[in-house]
């Protein structure tokens, strides 16, 4: 049986940029690699390894989908020079624990495809296609930055729902802890926040930027910034979190007035009206202030995720054989969050010792990461 480390060392040169940080976006090399790695540990296991027509792959110990069967596993894909344990933890982790598993217990373990939305702009693809949560004709429309669609980038059409999913008896995704809450090895969800990605397109008027007098531009730059602006006061004001972490400028040249600024709008909040109240605002905000500037603005809604309340009796049940395992909430999104609508769901959460995420700063301790890979080992046994 490898250790954490061992194992761990096997995919952590996989996609790593000059940045310290991760390039392991859906459906591209560094993670049809780790797929490749996938498949190879589930042979090792003799597992049974299969994949869903939406991008998904599974490895199953029994009957792939069998009644009964306890799903774990995350994802491999990060966002733009990410940490390497956001996701991939998950993946690791459950191939270590299957082996202290008793083998006659029924196991699945997943890899779900463009759980960050960091190339095809929709989080959690994989899962919203397996449960149904998304139609398999926009999802194959979506297009990367490169203009190649997921379509292509999977080689067909996505299969869609896959009606074995409420077969399971429960899904169980470990994760490192993307906050600071988290004080011992170990802990378990409680919900995720409700949360979103709005693309905002402001739209103006491209000029020259030495001929045109400051008092006859339309520059949705303007516009732009003091949205960001806005959205950081709005977040503030009601408990929440508002970030504009990407943003398109046409034509993108120094000495123009932009013509076009598309920017991202990602917002979270404790509950659903508190995040339409934050955005509303926002929204608001920025009209009145594009009616000044003279520009326009169009919003899209391209991902918006309800709150999320993990099966509270499975949370309590895997505190208690954690010995009393601390329960808590989480702003980040998961796959776990659009299973839990059709199966009961659970999370564990590894600890993070500066609680920092999506960045090359991510860190787990390995003593720690061998404590999940122990509790999710207690927690498969216990429930399968």
């Amino acid at each position: 049986m490898s250790s954490f480390s061992e194992l761990w060392a096997e995919i952590a040169p996989i996609g790593r940029a000059d940045s310290g940080g991760y390039l392991r976006f859906a459906l591209t090399e560094p993670e049809l690699t780790l797929r490749d790695w996938f498949r190879a540990q589930a042979s090792v296991r003799d597992m049974t390894v299969t994949e869903d027509g939406n991008g998904n792959l599974f490895a199953w110990r029994g009957e792939p989908w069998a009644p009964g069967t306890v799903l774990t596993g995350s994802h491999f894909d990060s966002v733009p020079h990410g940490g390497g344990y956001d996701g991939p933890l998950g993946i690791v982790s459950a191939f270590l624990a299957i082996d202290a598993v008793p083998h006659d217990r029924k196991i699945g373990i997943a890899a779900f495809v463009e759980e960050e939305g960091g190339r095809f702009g929709v989080p959690c693809l994989g899962s919203r296609l397996l449960t149904g949560a998304i139609d398999p004709s926009r999802a194959a429309a979506l297009k990367d930055r490169d203009g190649i669609t997921f379509g292509e980038a999977l080689g067909a059409i996505p299969s869609g729902q896959i009606v074995q999913v409420g077969q399971l008896r429960a899904v169980v995704e470990l994760h490192i802890e993307q906050g600071i809450a988290l004080e011992t090895p170990v802990g378990v969800a409680s919900a995720i926040w409700p949360h979103g990605r709005w693309r905002m397109d402001f739209t103006g008027v491209g000029d020259h930027a030495g001929t045109t007098r400051m008092a006859d531009r339309h520059d949705p730059m303007l516009t732009f910034a003091f949205t960001v602006l806005a959205a950081n006061k709005e977040a503030r004001l009601a408990g929440g979190h508002a970030t504009v972490g990407r943003v398109q400028v046409e034509p993108n040249a120094t000495n123009a007035i932009p013509s076009l600024v598309r920017g991202w709008l990602d917002a979270r909040a404790a509950d659903t009206a508190t995040l339409d109240r934050m955005v509303d605002e926002v929204v608001r905000k920025a009209t009145e202030r594009a009616g000044r500037d003279g520009t326009s603005l169009a919003v899209t809604p391209e991902s918006v995720t309800p709150e999320v309340a993990f099966d509270v009796p499975l949370a309590d049940r895997l505190s208690k054989v954690l010995n009393d395992a601390p329960i808590l909430p989480t702003g980040a999104g998961h796959d776990a969050g659009v299973l839990s609508g059709h199966v009961p769901t659970a999370m564990l959460f590894v600890r993070n010792p500066t609680g920092v995420s999506h960045s090359p700063a991510e860190h787990a301790s390995d003593a720690d990461c061998e404590a999940g890979v122990e509790a999710l080992a207690t927690v498969l046994t216990d429930l399968s």
